[in-house]
């Protein structure tokens, strides 16, 4: 309000104003919500925040992070004024490495390691009450240059049990979950197991994943352990055929007994075009059925294709994120969401130069809750809705029973695929069973923290 009582609108409320209304007269709420609040940082904060609406729902909201931005040391004095980092710590109660955690960031050489940056994160996490998720300790990519040369057929199998006992175990009863796993499957190397033709596959055979999972067991038993996976959210006839091939590997895992506790779904989307629906809720389902939990484990929307300008942007990223999370958060094993980052200002998106990133307009995209300035916007407000609607995560005793994998799923040969015995891991002790659906960590409030400045 101005000195005369006249309401004043920016330009960039009038143009938002005036999108929606060609958009239709029906505005949602949590649009008009990021209408009239998103602007000023208002009604996004403390109680008003994700963290909070999560907490209050017995979920976990959170965002993978780059932990050198981090400001530890300010929140450690409690006095941080990192922008940056007073969005993360008000708004998200489980973080996840962006890349601190992978092989090309722990394994400068082949001898050693460097914990640096996935020490910070823990750091941060302990301070501010924050669960950990580790991501990854087996994938394809992001390898140190030195694998390539050092790696063979003859020493693989040592490389990836040490690495998964060292980093695992280091951080042996602070993680809440590992992306043990990640995305081993591609039925377009048309193997019949629909596994990827990767090194690890190379080099160590098809029981690699076994391998990985045994092993990251005996070297932290009480993480929750996660194969983690992309392109399995949509109902096209490529995504139907590699969800498939997901559930027969979640099913073989489960009848040898391997230790697998949840499957994640990275759920990289697009703004425009197909959606998720009946396929991926009948797949989480089934995964209930095995006992197993489902993590949004990578949410973004692309705009790359969308045309308009940011608030038409911001309209159909809110839409996927109002219409995908109020349906995977409604399934009682859905009890974890997060986005790949928390502002566009740092989305892999936005600095990727690849053509299914980069708009034809040359605009930066707006994939996340938060913009390039740390306002909130529409998706926000439809992630908080999402939160709000959903069911309770926890599977009420004698509901639906685990029932002994060994009977549900009988093991069967795959050409390609182990026939003995699974391969076990040197040192392993007793593994516990994971905790139940209903077993969910207090989450502490969000500490104290001035709101986000308009610009940075």
């Amino acid at each position: 309000m101005g000195g005369t009582g006249t309401l004043r609108l920016t330009r960039r409320q009038c143009g938002r104003n005036v999108l929606l209304a060609a958009v239709g007269a029906a505005v949602p709420a949590w649009i008009e919500a990021a209408r009239s609040d998103g602007d000023e940082g208002q009604g996004v904060n403390g109680p008003d925040s994700l963290r909070a609406h999560a907490a209050l729902r017995g979920l976990r909201y959170g965002a993978a992070v780059i932990p050198e931005l981090l400001d530890v040391e300010g929140v450690a004095a409690g006095n941080t004024t990192d922008a940056y980092t007073q969005l993360v710590q008000g708004q998200a109660n489980i973080l996840v490495a962006e890349n601190a955690m992978k092989w090309g960031a722990l394994r400068p050489a082949a001898e050693t390691f460097e914990f640096g940056q996935a020490d910070r994160l823990m750091h941060f996490a302990a301070l501010t009450g924050d669960a950990v998720r580790g991501h990854n300790l087996c994938w394809h990519e992001a390898l140190p240059a030195w694998f390539k040369t050092t790696a063979t057929k003859d020493n693989a199998r040592k490389l990836l049990v040490d690495h998964i006992q060292t980093v695992a175990g280091r951080y042996r009863g602070q993680m809440h979950s590992w992306d043990v796993v990640n995305e081993a499957v591609n039925p377009k190397d048309g193997r019949a197991d629909g596994l990827r033709n990767s090194p690890w596959l190379e080099l160590v055979g098809p029981d690699y994943i076994e391998v990985a999972f045994q092993s990251a067991a005996a070297a932290d038993p009480s993480a929750k352990l996660t194969y983690n996976e992309y392109d399995i959210e949509l109902d096209t006839p490529e995504q139907i055929e590699k969800r498939g091939q997901v559930m027969l590997l979640l099913r073989r895992l489960k009848a040898r007994g391997i230790p697998i506790h949840a499957v994640g779904v990275q759920s990289h989307l697009k703004a425009d075009g197909p959606q998720p629906g009946a396929g991926l809720v009948d797949f989480v389902r089934q995964a209930a059925k095995m006992g197993l939990e489902v993590y949004v484990t990578e949410m973004d929307v692309n705009t790359h294709s969308l045309e308009g300008g940011p608030e038409a942007q911001d309209v159909a990223v809110a839409r996927v994120y109002r219409d995908y999370l109020g349906m995977m958060l409604a399934e009682a094993n859905v009890p974890v969401a997060l986005t790949w980052g928390i502002t566009s200002a740092r989305s892999w998106l936005n600095e990727s130069k690849q053509p299914w990133a980069r708009r034809g307009d040359g605009s930066r995209q707006r994939p996340l809750p938060f913009d390039d300035e740390l306002r909130a916007t529409p998706a926000f407000f439809a992630i908080r809705n999402a939160v709000d609607g959903a069911r309770a995560p926890a599977i009420p005793p004698g509901a639906a029973p685990v029932t002994d994998p060994s009977g549900l799923y009988k093991p069967f040969p795959v050409q390609g695929s182990p026939t003995t015995q699974p391969a076990t891991a040197p040192a392993q002790p007793a593994v516990p069973p994971p905790p139940p659906f209903s077993t969910h960590p207090a989450i502490p409030a969000a500490p104290p923290a001035q709101p986000p400045p308009p610009s940075r």
